[in-house]
């Protein structure tokens, strides 16, 4: 045993050291078990990774685009080990802060492998197999997520990448299939797309995007057109054969069996909670498939036990886990906080972006609300035209008899950035009205905001009647 202890946070990344950073903030004594790299999944092989590799894809698209800005560059190029190291810079240099910070804290990190052994004790396992046990009257279970694996034929080649390996290859393949339409899939497809890779998404729904606004895939799908990006939906991988130079992908579509043949493939099929050798059927904590259940203040049945983040599943998002986190130390420590799901911004960072928050115009319907919807697209907003990105729109669904906005929609340039005040508005419950009252900058992206809400009540100035 240790020093005494009043929380073991099981999980290093974005929802359990956000968790240990504030219980430490409250005065308690804090363990933290990781048995890989603090920052967990998004700091080292997924958000942080992954859109730094978009930024040279971007800053790609803008050099070979320049002449468009009367800017002359000569046939520009990717130097693609020199991208991974830039990429393995900014995760090095985010992993030593949030090092410093839990040191600073005074929380203990403990390296190992984290498993319930009894309601308040956690046995540790280090990778030599050498064993410790951890006391303490409160356990946040933050252990995150993995791929899904797909019981597809010839899966196991070499050349079928996870986003995990898709991140570190050597250097970028003349073609790439990606199994999967969501989030992942989508990223991947821009990201590889733009630095000249041939792509083709082959998703098993109806559109690209499902979880989004249907606004949202269907604008995604038509980019992806105009960047010749095939897509493939209502389709799904049968089997995948191995090849000297290539893979052969089977592909069941509605038009018939396709075989396409490319260089590698990318299985970006979702995330499922890593529940395994937690202990969990030991200690009666109450978990399914989908995760382990948890209450509003990330409570599971064991009152001793809380979890967060992907391991409860539903929205896996590091922000979210983050908030989780904090949720849970507060609870913990005695300063009563609910979880509040009403406005969770999802951001996707394609080229361009997507993000949303809120209802869909569909999800609001089904919910009973009588429904307005307001658009704008960027053509017409003159900071679009500015930045030589005017693909995309924003768009508002308001409850009819209230005016209360519901959701927001939009695709275009730093749509991330732009999704921060609708879901400041939904989360305080604001209507159309008082979003209108805001004054917005000109010229700026955030317009299309406005005008969007104008929209709603028929009223938008810069849009052609």
């Amino acid at each position: 045993m240790t020093d005494k202890i009043d929380i073991i946070v099981v999980g290093g990344g974005p929802g359990g050291y956000v968790a240990a950073l504030r219980a430490a903030q409250l005065g308690a004594k804090v363990a933290l078990v990781e048995k890989e790299n603090l920052g967990g999944v998004c700091l080292n092989w997924g958000c942080i990774p992954t859109k730094a590799l978009i930024k040279t894809a971007e800053v790609f698209g803008l050099a070979k685009n320049g002449d468009e800005f009367g800017v002359i560059i000569d046939k520009p190029r990717v130097d693609w080990a020199k991208a991974q190291v830039r990429k393995q810079k900014i995760v090095g240099q985010l992993v030593g802060g949030v090092g410093m910070l839990l040191n600073r804290a005074q929380v203990q990190v403990i390296k190992g492998t984290g498993r319930l052994v009894s309601p308040t004790v956690v046995q540790v396992t280090d990778a030599n197999g050498q064993t410790q046990r951890l006391e303490a009257p409160k356990i946040i279970l933050a252990t995150g997520s993995s791929p899904v694996n797909l019981p597809i034929p010839g899966i196991d080649d070499p050349n079928v990448l996870d986003s995990t390996s898709a991140l570190a290859l050597e250097s970028l393949p003349k073609s790439m299939l990606i199994i999967g339409g969501g989030v992942i899939g989508a990223e991947f497809a821009s990201l590889f797309n733009m630095l000249g890779v041939e792509v083709t998404v082959v998703e098993m729904l109806d559109r690209l995007l499902q979880l989004l606004d249907s606004s949202i895939g269907d604008a995604m799908k038509w980019i992806f057109d105009s960047r010749r990006i095939k897509s493939y939906l209502k389709s799904k991988v049968t089997k995948i054969e191995s090849g000297k130079k290539e893979l052969t992908v089977i592909v069941e579509s509605p038009e018939g069996e396709k075989k396409i043949q490319v260089e590698k493939v990318l299985s970006a099929v979702g995330r499922r909670p890593n529940l395994a050798n937690l202990g969990l059927d030991e200690i009666g904590v109450k978990y399914d498939r989908g995760g382990v259940k948890v209450d509003e203040m990330m409570c599971t049945n064991v009152p001793s036990i809380y979890a967060i983040g992907d391991v409860v599943g539903g929205i896996m998002l590091a922000h979210l886990a983050s908030r989780h986190g904090e949720v849970a130390a507060e609870n913990i420590m005695g300063h009563r906080m609910l979880m509040n799901n009403r406005a969770v911004p999802s951001c996707i960072f394609t080229l361009p972006e997507a993000a949303s928050v809120g209802l869909s115009e569909a999800e609001a319907q089904k919910q009973g609300y009588r429904v307005r919807v307001g658009t704008f697209p960027l053509n017409s907003n003159g900071k679009a035209l500015i930045e030589g990105e005017s693909e995309g729109f924003v768009k508002v669904v308001a409850d009819e008899k209230y005016g209360e906005v519901l959701g927001v929609h939009i695709v275009g340039p730093h749509a991330s950035d732009l999704i921060l005040e609708p879901t400041l508005g939904i989360t305080l419950e604001n209507t159309v009205t008082e979003f209108i009252a805001a004054i917005h900058p000109h010229p700026t992206l955030g317009e299309a905001i406005a005008e969007a809400l104008l929209a709603v009540e028929g009223r938008a100035i810069h849009l052609l009647r």
